[in-house]
């Protein structure tokens, strides 16, 4: 019953945009363009009716094709003809297209991290870590999401597998079925905005940006959504405790190994104090392996190397003196080699190009003999004077001078800079974080660090060589995405997980997704040449502009248009489709194509969190208790739907929270 109540809100909306379509189509005065829009509704119905929307797309682009030809030259024959080159030539430019060799690369990574068997172990992790916290299974959760989300990008996965493993846990300890269930569903979306996501890919190939400034533009406004998240969870933990009960001390208490609780009765609560003091006042004392000391010290200092690293790394760059490009004297223009003339700021006083020769030379030939003679004075070939050759004697002293010196400048090499103020601030914060951990390391502590070892590290080590590699430029999207595959494939095998039936479903899952994106991108191709062709674009161009509207308000126009059509269709039909529609507007409006990016990720996650068509609430229910409903999934993804609504206020008012980087780093 509650499955036919979505079907009827579905035919409701197919029975609305129908309507629509009978009674703002002037049937008595058609155009060209009016068919180019009737096809855009009528594409909306049928992906609407569930047809596959690619070769929806196809069908429909060549149909109208044929059609936008066959008016403008009733030749059938010749129609056909200009419609199948189209075809061709579109499907021959989505081939081409640079940006989307990541896909497929950046899927297969997604495949192989999530059958590494990763999430249950950061899970535990993340949950021990943050037990302190109100809604800590909760905040948890969607940590865990964010972090597998920016490993993998792939929604449906991420929210089955946290449903799996997270909703038990949830319903377990007494959370209401909303919150967990809008909890689960709406970090499981953050891989539609978080790099590396295929969203932001189809986006760039879509509209010429830079997948690399989408990338950077979009790292800040995700983590911000995350954030958001995280500080309405805690909120209803706070106000509603029984909505999100706190976990008693048994649920937070971490069971110690034998050496370290020994270490502990002793009176070294301090994991740090502890390890030192077995190693350095002797074990037989203390009664532990100097294994155990080794291993577990060498793990307490690895924040510590981290921090002389990452510190080090950060003062090398910083004050690395810039690098000057010298020109040779016998290199510039305007002079010979090493005289204090030779550049173009004073020209020489004899001879030379700038001032003839007073006597002789090219201007008067030679009065006795031919060429063998040389010229009587001042010309070229006449042998150097007494004053040149005093001249010739200074410059070869100032010389020797200068070689002698030289050396030893060499040695030295330029002086670095100093270090900016900015790098002492950061020194100071990463600085005060290092002794606040070494300060509150508890065993129990150590142990929840030791978890994170195996499970959020290997994860935060691979994310940050893929996007740290596309956002400084050491590798195009492409190349990271290949080198993400690779690292996704290692850790696989170091957790005794890639085996040849995991490599055979996640290259045939790879494949099959890979399939659909191309072949959105080949309909696409084809049904905005044939809405160009028929002179769509055109009609809404004029429509937009004669409404007098200011860059934001268009903005705010567009993401209106945007969240309603994310209700009946999914993230991909709205990019492919609708985006080629705006971009031309952008010009207009003199919109930034990287920030309307930026906004239209944020709003594209109400594709999947807004009913009828919530891809993750479909997701969810698949693995869900029997006992909780649809209409509960739905009712538990409404605040959330809110947050990104605020989110996408506060990159309004703010733009620099998703520009700011971008702009340092390629601007």
């Amino acid at each position: 019953m509650k499955i036919n109540k979505a079907l009827w809100f579905g035919l409701t909306c197919i029975a609305i945009v129908v309507a629509m379509i009978g009674f703002l189509t002037p049937w008595h005065d058609i155009t060209t363009g009016h068919l180019g829009l009737l096809m855009l509704a009528l594409i909306v119905v049928a992906i609407m009716l569930g047809f596959p929307t690619a070769f929806t797309l196809m069908g429909m682009g060549v149909l109208f094709t044929f059609l936008a030809y066959y008016l403008q030259n009733a030749d059938p024959q010749q129609s056909i003809r200009q419609t199948l080159d189209l075809m061709v030539q579109r499907t021959y430019a989505t081939m081409t297209n640079d940006a989307l060799i990541s896909v497929p690369l950046f899927v297969f990574m997604g495949y192989l991290v999530e059958r590494a068997n990763l999430i249950e172990k950061l899970f535990r992790s993340m949950h021990l870590a943050l037990a302190r916290l109100p809604g800590a299974l909760a905040v948890a959760t969607l940590a865990t999401c964010a972090i597998f989300a920016t490993a993998t990008g792939i929604v449906g996965a991420v929210v089955t597998l946290m449903g799996l493993l997270a909703m038990p846990a949830m319903l377990k300890a007494g959370y209401s079925v909303r919150l967990t269930a809008g909890s689960i569903t709406a970090g499981g979306c953050l891989g539609i905005l978080l790099p590396p996501s295929v969203m932001l890919i189809v986006y760039g190939a879509t509209t010429g940006v830079s997948v690399v400034q989408l990338y950077a533009g979009a790292f800040f406004p995700g983590l911000m959504l995350a954030g958001l998240y995280v500080l309405y969870v805690m909120l209803v933990a706070k106000l509603s405790p029984s909505s999100a009960p706190p976990l008693t001390a048994a649920e937070r208490e971490i069971p110690l190994p034998a050496e370290a609780d020994a270490l502990k009765r002793q009176g070294y609560t301090n994991a740090v104090n502890g390890l030192l003091s077995g190693l350095f006042k002797g074990r037989r004392n203390s009664g532990v392996s100097l294994r155990f000391l080794s291993r577990n010290m060498m793990l307490a200092l690895t924040p510590l190397i981290a921090f002389l690293v990452i510190t080090g790394s950060a003062y090398y760059l910083v004050t690395d003196p810039p690098d000057v490009y010298e020109i040779p004297a016998e290199l510039r223009l305007g002079g010979g080699g090493g005289g204090d003339y030779g550049g173009l700021a004073e020209p020489p006083m004899d001879g030379g190009l700038a001032e003839p020769p007073m006597e002789g030379g090219l201007a008067e030939p030679p009065m006795d003999g031919g060429l063998s003679e040389p010229p009587g004075a001042g010309g070229l070939a006449e042998p150097p004077g007494a004053e040149s050759a005093a001249s010739s004697a200074m410059g070869k002293a100032e010389r020797g001078a200068a070689a002698s010196t030289a050396p030893a400048a060499q040695d030295e090499g330029p002086a670095r800079e100093p270090a900016p103020n900015g790098y002492w601030i950061f020194f100071g914060i990463c600085l005060a974080i290092l002794l606040i951990f070494y300060a509150l390391l508890t065993w129990a502590r150590l142990e929840v660090f030791k978890m994170l070892m195996g499970s959020f590290f290997p994860l935060a080590i691979m994310i940050a060589a893929v996007l740290g590699s596309i956002t400084f430029g050491l590798a195009t999207p492409s190349e990271a995405a290949a080198m993400g595959a690779m690292g996704g494939a290692l850790l696989a095998l170091l957790y005794r997980r890639l085996n040849m039936p995991v490599l055979k479903e996640s290259v045939f899952l790879t494949a099959k997704t890979s399939a659909m994106v191309c072949w959105l991108f080949v309909g696409s191709s084809i049904f905005s040449a044939a809405f160009a062709l028929l002179g769509g674009q055109r009609i809404i161009e004029e429509w937009v502009i004669s409404l007098g509207l200011t860059p934001i308000q268009f903005l705010l126009l567009a993401q209106a248009i945007i969240f309603l059509l994310g209700w009946p269709l999914e993230w991909t039909e709205i990019i492919v489709i609708f985006m080629p529609i705006f971009v031309p507007l952008l010009i207009t409006f003199d919109v930034d194509p990287l920030f309307f990016g930026l906004l239209v990720a944020l709003n594209l996650q109400t594709a999947f969190l807004s009913p009828p068509v919530a891809m993750s609430a479909f997701y969810l229910k698949g693995i869900a208790p029997p006992h909780v409903t649809l209409n509960q999934i739905f009712m538990g993804m409404m605040p959330f739907m809110g947050i990104q609504i605020i989110a996408i206020f506060l990159l309004y008012m703010f733009p620099g929270i998703g520009l700011w980087l971008p702009t340092v780093l390629y601007r």
